[in-house]
C-alpha cells in the first residue's frame, strides 16, 4: 500500500489574515435580491447538445427536449450561443439574418415551443447577441459593398494606403483579426477595403453610423418580444476601433507577425464608445421591462479586458449601469494546474473589489472557447472545482458536461472545422483549435452517447462517453453529477444565498470558502489541491464555530460520508479532496431566525 505524505495545516489568525477575504452583504439589499443575482446559469453550445433529427447536429427541439435536465440539476437560465441563419463559417458567429433561426437548427415555430417550455418549467432563456459584424452574406454587407443608398456606410471601409511599387493600395493599417493575419479585406466590387477583427467572411459594422446603432437596438428588441428573459453579448471589446486607423505598437509577446497576439490591441479593443454602448442597452432592455412588465430582463457581457476597464462595464462614473453581469472569467485567465490556494483567494479578492455597492459577482469556470475545467485544472479536481465555483456568492455559470465532468477530444486535423484552427494551419492547429471542447454531449452509454440517432455527427464524440454520461452518473452511488446536484440545493439556503462569503487559504494547498448568515447554517468548503493528505484545524474559519461539522456533500474521490460528524481541529483531506462541511445552528437560534423571518414578511 503506497504511503501518503501528510502535514498538519492548522489555522493561525497570524496566517489567515494575509490570505483572508470576507464580504458582507447588507440584509435589506439581500432581501429584495433579484432572481438572476442568486440564479445558476447554464451555457448550450446549440450544436453540440442534444440532436432531434438525426443529422448529427444539435438543434432547438433537442434542447427543448432536455429543459427538464437543466430544471433536475437546479438551472435557473440558459443561454445558447448564436442559433440566427447563418452560413456557419464561424458556426453562428457569422449572422446572415438576425431575425431567423438558422435551419439546422429548426424553425421560429421551434424557438416559440422552447421559449414556452422553458416558461413552464420555470427555466429563463437568453439569446446570444453578436453585435460586432454580420456575415458577408447578410443583405445589409451586400447592399454595402454595392453602395446602396442609406447602407453606403454600414461597415468600416478605407481605401487603404498608396501602394509603393503600384497596383491595388495596400491596407490601411497593420490590424491583425483574431483568427490570423490581416484585419483588412479587399472588395473588388467596391475597390476599397472592409474591416474585419475576425474571419474575412464577418465584416465589422459600423458603429459610428447611427443607423446601425438603431438597427441592432431593433433586433433587441424583437428577440424581447419574442419572449427572451435577456441577453450574452458576444465580443463586446471590438464594437469601436480608432477613427484615424492608426497602427498598433507590437506587444512582444510573439514573433509571428500574422498572429492576434502580436499586437496590442490599443486602437481596436476597449474603446470608451464601446462601454457607452452597453450602457445604451441596459437602458433600452430597463425600459422594455418597465413597459411590459415581467422580470428583469438581464444582459451579460463577453469581454476578457483589464479589471479596470470591467468595472466600467458595471456602471459609468455618473451613475449610468451597464451589464448586469461583466462576464468573470478570473477562474479561467488567472488560474492554471499549478496554482496554489492564494491565487484562488486573489482572484476572488480581485473581482470583489471592482465590483460597485449593491451589484454581486458571477463565477464562471468553462466555456465553448477555452479548454475544458478537468483537461485545463485536471480530472481529480473536477468536483473541488464545481464546489468552489457554487461555494461562492452570487450568479454561476457552468458550460455544458462541466457537470459530468466531460474533458476535451483529441481532433485530428482532418476532423478539425474551428475557423481559428484551420486559418492557423496544420502545424498550429492544435494550439489554436476550440473543437476539443464543443464536441456532442454525453448523455448515456448508446451509440454517439446518445446526442444523435444518426450515424454520424458534427465532431467526433469522445472516447469516454461510455464511462462519462449523464445516464451512468444518475444511477452511480456517487458522481460528479450528484456532486453539482447536491450543491445546487445548497444553494437554494438562505446562508447561500443572502450570507458572507470568505476565502481562505491554509498553507499552499488547502482552500476554504466560508459562508455564514446569521442564525442559520454555517458551511465550509475545503478543497485540497495538492497531491499530500492535509490536516486542518478549522476552529477559526467563522464565528462560533462549533466542535463537531457534518459533512453536507462530498467530492467522489472522498473518504467521508454524507451526514457523518467530524472534530473542527482536526480534519483530514486527501489528495484533490474536496467537500463542504456544516455548523449547525442551535435549535433556540433557529426558533427565532424564523420569527424573524415572519416578521421580516
Amino acid at each position: 500500500m503506497k504511503m501518503l505524505n501528510w502535514r498538519r495545516a492548522s489555522v493561525q489568525v497570524a496566517v489567515i489574515v494575509p490570505l483572508l477575504l470576507a464580504v458582507s452583504v447588507d440584509l435589506a439589499a439581500s432581501i429584495t435580491r433579484d432572481w438572476w443575482q442568486k440564479g445558476a446559469f447554464y451555457q448550450i453550445y446549440p450544436r453540440s447538445f442534444m440532436d432531434s433529427d438525426g443529422d448529427g447536429v444539435g438543434d432547438l427541439n433537442g434542447i427543448t427536449s432536455k429543459l427538464p435536465y437543466l430544471k433536475s440539476i437546479g438551472i435557473k437560465a440558459f443561454w445558447m450561443s448564436p442559433i440566427y441563419k447563418s452560413p456557419m463559417v464561424d458556426f453562428g458567429y457569422d449572422i446572415s439574418d438576425f431575425r431567423d433561426i438558422h435551419e439546422e437548427f429548426g424553425t421560429m415555430a421551434d424557438f416559440d415551443r422552447l421559449v414556452e417550455q422553458a416558461r413552464t418549467l420555470g427555466l429563463k432563456v437568453i439569446m446570444d447577441f453578436v453585435p460586432n459584424h454580420s456575415s458577408n452574406k447578410h443583405e445589409w454587407f451586400i447592399k454595402s459593398e454595392n453602395r446602396e443608398n442609406g447602407y453606403e456606410d454600414y461597415y468600416v471601409w478605407n481605401d487603404g494606403k498608396p501602394n509603393p511599387d503600384g497596383g491595388r493600395n495596400l491596407p490601411p493599417n497593420n490590424w491583425i483579426q483574431a483568427f490570423r493575419g490581416s484585419a483588412w479585406q479587399w472588395s473588388d466590387k467596391r475597390q476599397q477595403y472592409y474591416l474585419h477583427q475576425f474571419t474575412v467572411e464577418q465584416p465589422d459594422l459600423n458603429y459610428r453610423n447611427p443607423t446601425v446603432v438603431q438597427e441592432m437596438k431593433d433586433i433587441l428588441t424583437f428577440w424581447l418580444d419574442k419572449g427572451v428573459d435577456g441577453f450574452r453579448i458576444d465580443a463586446v471589446p471590438t464594437l469601436y476601433e480608432d477613427v484615424e486607423l492608426r497602427d498598433e505598437p507590437p506587444s512582444g509577446l510573439t514573433d509571428d507577425t500574422e498572429d492576434t497576439l502580436y499586437l496590442k490591441h490599443i486602437y481596436t479593443q476597449d474603446l470608451p464608445e464601446t462601454v457607452e454602448m452597453v450602457y445604451q442597452w441596459r437602458a433600452l432592455v430597463d425600459a422594455y421591462q418597465k413597459e411590459n412588465g415581467g422580470d428583469t430582463r438581464v444582459m451579460m457581457t463577453e469581454a476578457y479586458s483589464s479589471l479596470d476597464i470591467i468595472k466600467t462595464y458595471y456602471q459609468s462614473s455618473t451613475g449610468e449601469l451597464g451589464s448586469h453581469m461583466p462576464f468573470n472569467f478570473r477562474m479561467i485567465t488567472e488560474l492554471t494546474e499549478q496554482s496554489v490556494a492564494s491565487d484562488y483567494v486573489k482572484v476572488v479578492k480581485d473581482w470583489m473589489d471592482i465590483l460597485p455597492t449593491g451589484d454581486v459577482p458571477n463565477w464562471v469556470m468553462g466555456n465553448h472557447d477555452r479548454p475544458r475545467v478537468g483537461t485545463r485544472m485536471g480530472v481529480n479536481r473536477i468536483d473541488a472545482l464545481n464546489m468552489i465555483l457554487l461555494s461562492l456568492s452570487g450568479a454561476s455559470v457552468t458550460y455544458q458536461g462541466e457537470e459530468i465532468g466531460m474533458t476535451d477530444v483529441d481532433i485530428s486535423w482532418e476532423d478539425t472545422v474551428d475557423p481559428a484552427a484551420c486559418n492557423a494551419g496544420k502545424d498550429l492547429y492544435a494550439e489554436k483549435s476550440r473543437d476539443p471542447c464543443r464536441t456532442p454531449f454525453q448523455w448515456d452509454s448508446t451509440s454517439k452517447a446518445g446526442f444523435t440517432t444518426g450515424s454520424t455527427t458534427w465532431l467526433p464524440v469522445g472516447p469516454l462517453y461510455t464511462e462519462v454520461n449523464v445516464e451512468l452518473q444518475e444511477q452511480a452511488e456517487k458522481s460528479h453529477l450528484k456532486v453539482y446536484r447536491a450543491m445546487m440545493e445548497l444553494r437554494k439556503t438562505k446562508t447561500y444565498q443572502l450570507g458572507t462569503v470568505k476565502a481562505v487559504a491554509l498553507e499552499d494547498t488547502v482552500l476554504a470558502v466560508v459562508r455564514e448568515y446569521a442564525n442559520h447554517n454555517t458551511y465550509i468548503t475545503l478543497a485540497n489541491l495538492g497531491d499530500q493528505l492535509e490536516v486542518v484545524n478549522a476552529i477559526a474559519l467563522a464565528d462560533a464555530i462549533p466542535s463537531k461539522l457534518y459533512f453536507e456533500v462530498v467530492s467522489v474521490n472522498s473518504h467521508n460520508i454524507r451526514g457523518s460528524a467530524v472534530a473542527t481541529k482536526d480534519i483530514v483531506l486527501l489528495p484533490n479532496e474536496a467537500f463542504v462541511l456544516k455548523a449547525h445552528v442551535a435549535p433556540f437560534e433557529k426558533v427565532y431566525s424564523s420569527i424573524c423571518d415572519v416578521w421580516l414578511l
